[in-house]
């Protein structure tokens, strides 16, 4: 069991002065926590809209499906836990552009694209997909899940190959400790990630990303 705990992972994020482009996942359950600043994160599911306030010690998670924007109200940073490590970062994200944009995958991948990656691009989205949240927020959630799924849908075999390839988790060393094996024992190890060096351009802020699937293993 090499990868990082619960096939999560963690990225540090800056969050931009101006705040995030509001997004949802499809498969993964995100978690914020605050490790400097304040802020808020807006979110919109079938709820409705809701803003929670974010202070360094607070911890906000939300499941696939919820929209979600974070507000930066001063130097606002955290540390981003997210499930099926892998699969956010092979298309599990969906912005909120207006219908149209959204409902047709070409229109789409051309507006998420950061070509070149800069504070503009970054502007420049953000400013689309607000406009479709906006419109969410107005007209309701009807049509958009579903459009959601259908942008999605290409990257499923992909998905599940990335899972496939996960080592056995807790369920089988249940069962061999039930059976009085404890050999997994002797393959313990203590593995380091660390932050990469170079900062990404996220829909959030500028990232700090961990590679927890190529960790550098010790103690082997």
């Amino acid at each position: 069991m090499t990868t990082f705990p619960g096939g999560t992972s963690i990225t540090r994020v800056t969050v931009y002065a101006e705040g995030g482009t509001p997004h949802l996942h499809t498969t993964s359950t995100e978690a914020y926590v605050v490790i400097a600043g304040a802020g808020a994160v807006q979110t919109l599911g079938p709820s409705g809209f809701r803003e929670t306030p974010l202070e360094p010690g607070s911890t906000v998670w939300f499941t696939p499906g919820v929209i979600h924007r974070a507000i930066n109200h001063g130097g606002l940073e955290l540390l981003v836990v997210m499930s099926n490590a892998g699969l956010p970062e092979s298309g599990d994200a969906v912005m909120t552009f207006p219908a149209e944009v959204v409902a047709d995958p070409e229109r789409y991948r051309s507006a998420a694209v950061l070509d070149p990656p800069s504070e503009e691009t970054v502007r420049a989205r953000r400013a689309l997909a607000l406009d479709g949240f906006e419109r969410l927020r107005r007209d309701g959630l009807d049509g958009f899940f579903e459009h959601a799924a259908a942008l999605v849908r290409p990257h499923v075999g992909q998905w599940r190959e990335i899972v496939r390839a996960r080592p056995p988790g807790s369920g089988a060393v249940l069962d061999a400790l039930a059976a009085g094996d404890g050999r997994h024992l002797r393959e313990a190890a203590v593995f380091s990630a660390p932050e990469s060096a170079a900062q990404g351009w996220g829909m959030c802020g500028r990232l700090g990303t961990h590679d927890v699937r190529e960790a550098k293993g010790f103690d082997r």
